[in-house]
């Protein structure tokens, strides 16, 4: 077949369907094919651009309407806090508001009740005495407490003095009034008995420092305001704390009970401190050293500024009085041997050791 020229008809389309569109001078016809595109796409010969659910459907139907934009809430901090940790949003709360208790219940020494978790209390307190009994030893008993009491007796430990010269040096200072005082000013004196050999546990100065701290501390019975203590070293004091050799201690105090022991004897207006139980401490006590010491030094003190009376464990597990004879022991059972008839029964109650008459102060 002979080419004999003309327009040829384009792909895709019908012969004579559509016409070269140029201008005059041999350009494409911009306007015209711009024009062609819109009717083309008015009568239906593309698809849309955007994707449709029916692809072969209806190109002519009416517009779909913008979807409308949804109301989303905002989140809350908390919200997206919980979201993002989950239950650990529940758990930390709680940990905080434990730990907030157990913080609270610590500083302030647990609940207000006597007893395991509160202070101590104490007995009546007296300042009346005859002038010659001494205070702070069981009544005479058969002489066999050292076999019926063995948590009273003297452990194992440092050397002491076995026997003094029977009189007492004053250790020098003075110091100013601890406590408010409201109703007495204890004034007293730091003694050592002669041949008492004070350099095992630091000297003489080293004593009296222990005493002076002891009575200062706010845990101690500057703690109730109506007393307060000043350290003299010259004069006539209220009472005299004195370190005192074994067989001294027996003749100031005593020895019916067979243990070493230590007391206040207001008929010579001193506390004596058993020089053997300071060294050594007692087996029942189950604090430190220093621990008993204090202890020693306020329960014989306590008795100087008028609680005469011993007291009982109130509370099975809870700590034991000051005035209780933690010496002998920190069980009701093992102090009610002593004295039968006495305050302390024979109820089975144990407590732990406390050196202080206000400990959670």
């Amino acid at each position: 077949m002979i080419d004999r020229g003309g327009p040829r008809p384009s792909v895709g389309h019908p012969l004579g369907a559509e016409e070269d569109r140029t201008d005059d001078a041999g350009h494409p016809d911009t306007a015209a094919e711009s024009s062609v595109r819109t009717d083309d796409r008015r009568a239906g010969s593309h698809q849309p651009l955007r994707a449709s659910w029916d692809p072969i459907g209806d190109s002519t139907r009416r517009p779909r309407s913008p979807r409308p934009d949804r109301q989303v809430r905002k989140q809350s901090r908390l919200g997206r806090f919980v979201a993002t940790y989950g239950w650990r949003a529940y758990a930390i709360p709680v940990l905080i508001v434990v730990t907030i208790l157990v913080v609270v219940d610590a500083v302030r020494g647990g609940p207000s009740e006597s007893g395991a978790y509160g202070d101590p209390g104490f007995g009546t307190r007296s300042t009346s005495t005859d002038g010659t009994g001494v205070i702070g030893v069981p009544p005479q008993g058969d002489g066999n407490y050292a076999a019926s009491v063995p948590s009273g007796a003297l452990p194992d430990g440092g050397p002491f003095t076995a026997t003094g010269a029977g009189v007492w040096r004053v250790v020098p200072g003075a110091g100013p009034k601890v406590g408010q005082g409201t109703e007495q000013v204890f004034t007293y004196t730091v003694e050592v008995e002669n041949g008492v050999d004070t350099s095992g546990f630091g000297g003489d100065e080293s004593f009296a420092r222990m005493v002076d701290q002891t009575l200062a501390n706010p845990k101690s019975w500057t703690h109730d305001p109506r007393f307060a203590f000043q350290r003299v070293d010259s004069g006539d004091p209220t009472f005299r704390i004195s370190l005192t050799s074994q067989m001294t201690i027996r003749d100031a105090c005593g020895y019916d009970i067979q243990l070493e022991v230590s007391c206040y004897n207001p008929g010579i207006d001193r506390v004596v401190l058993n020089e053997p139980r300071w060294v050594r401490g007692a087996v029942a006590y189950q604090g430190d050293i220093g621990s008993y010491r204090q202890y020693q030094i306020n329960h014989e003190v306590g008795h100087a500024i008028g609680y005469q009376q011993h007291q009982p464990c109130e509370a099975d597990g809870g700590l034991a009085p000051v005035m209780m004879q933690q010496t002998f022991g920190t069980a009701n059972n093992d102090i009610a041997k002593l004295d039968p008839e006495g305050v302390v029964p024979m109820d089975g109650k144990a407590c732990r050791f406390n050196p202080w008459p206000y400990p959670r102060a």
